[in-house]
């Protein structure tokens, strides 16, 4: 895991610099200051098409299918690159260069006035998760394959460290949160673990398939804090219902006003609610503090030579150690999502207290 961290801080440092001074005759020529805020906003926002390299003038992408149903002209499928990079209009659709909708597909109608078409279209976060996803399929079942052929050799290398993975969060996170049928929640949580944390390392690596800002996107993390919010409400059991709409608390606390049902009702939304800001937050806030790292090369740029290199030295070594930072991050982010999301069910499956004397006694007995 080291190795392969200081193999991609290392090709990071080797692009930072080779970018550096392209960049700087690039902000000479256009004599413009570079705005650091909307060069950080616009790389973590989603795109119609995947970047690999850009110089600022000259760049080479991916292009997307671009899926819309217009109000008036019907459906239309055609690759992104018809918008060369959001400058032009294509069949009466451009990308919002400013406004409430910025980066989004926008359509002129015959009077002139712009609205929003249903978008269908597989954008760059969209892409790495359909990526991401399919990664951790063809791992698992890699893994799970080459374990089934013979069960009782250890295994060294990549497939010793996912085994290693999977036993650690299953053996010590999700068998003690959850309890005696845990193996019915297992599955579901080693998706929600692998899943993250493959997004959280693809999103820490500057080149094609990686640098999309999934698990900093809202929409993602929304999904999964719902999915969590599902099962544990879904699964719970009459215990778990008892306690939030006729709590084990005086009586005049829940009638005539319902004050402590309310209060346990509202706690079952700001469960899902904290697991999904905590995912969402910590990688956005860690991919903003590498690209503004980063900026401090640009931004120093005319500043003269002396400055600008001295900068440009800080800037990467700050930046790698950061990246190093975030190899951690990226980890512990999964890790905590599983973990709460496991406490949250294990929580759902409270039993009474005459279920768990008679389980004591059914296992005294056997």
């Amino acid at each position: 895991m080291m190795k392969r961290a200081l193999y991609i801080s290392g090709l990071s440092l080797i692009l930072f610099l080779t970018a550096s001074p392209v960049w700087a005759s690039n902000q000479d020529e256009a004599k413009e200051e570079l705005n650091a805020k909307e060069f950080i906003t616009e790389h973590l926002a989603d795109s119609y098409e995947w970047q690999i390299v850009s110089n600022g003038t000259k760049y080479i992408a991916i292009p997307l299918p671009v899926i819309l149903h217009s109000k008036t002209t019907g459906w239309h499928l055609f690759p992104s690159s018809h918008f060369h990079h959001g400058a032009n209009s294509y069949k009466g659709f451009e990308i919002a260069a400013e406004g409430k909708y910025k980066g989004k597909i926008m359509e002129t109608d015959a009077d002139g006035s712009a609205s929003r078409p249903l978008d269908l279209s597989l954008t760059k976060n969209a892409a790495s998760l359909l990526f991401a996803s399919l990664l951790v399929i063809l791992i698992i079942m890699g893994v799970a394959h080459s374990l089934k052929r013979d069960p009782m050799k250890p295994r060294k290398g990549f497939t010793g460290l996912i085994e290693m993975l999977v036993l650690s969060i299953n053996d010590e996170v999700i068998k003690p949160s959850i309890g005696k049928d845990y193996q019915r929640y297992a599955p579901y949580l080693l998706t929600v673990f692998f899943f993250i944390f493959t997004n959280n390392l693809l999103g820490l690596i500057p080149l094609f398939p990686g640098g999309a800002n999934v698990t900093g996107n809202i929409a993602v993390t929304l999904v999964l804090a719902v999915a969590t919010f599902l099962i544990v409400n879904l699964t719970g059991t009459k215990e778990y219902y008892k306690e939030i709409l006729w709590p084990d608390v005086p009586t005049w606390l829940k009638v005539p006003i319902p004050l402590m049902p309310i209060v346990e009702i509202v706690g079952t939304f700001t469960k899902p609610f904290a697991l999904m800001i905590r995912l969402f937050a910590n990688m956005m806030a860690g991919h903003s503090i590498v690209l503004g790292l980063t900026m401090l090369i640009f931004i120093t740029a005319s500043m003269g030579m002396a400055i600008n290199t001295s900068m440009t030295v800080l800037s990467v070594i700050f930046t790698v150690f950061i990246d190093l930072v975030e190899l951690f991050i990226a980890y512990i982010q999964a890790y905590v999502f599983t973990l709460l999301s496991a406490v949250f069910i294990g929580l759902a499956r409270i039993e009474s207290h005459f279920e768990k004397k008679k389980a004591v006694e059914t296992e005294k007995a056997a």
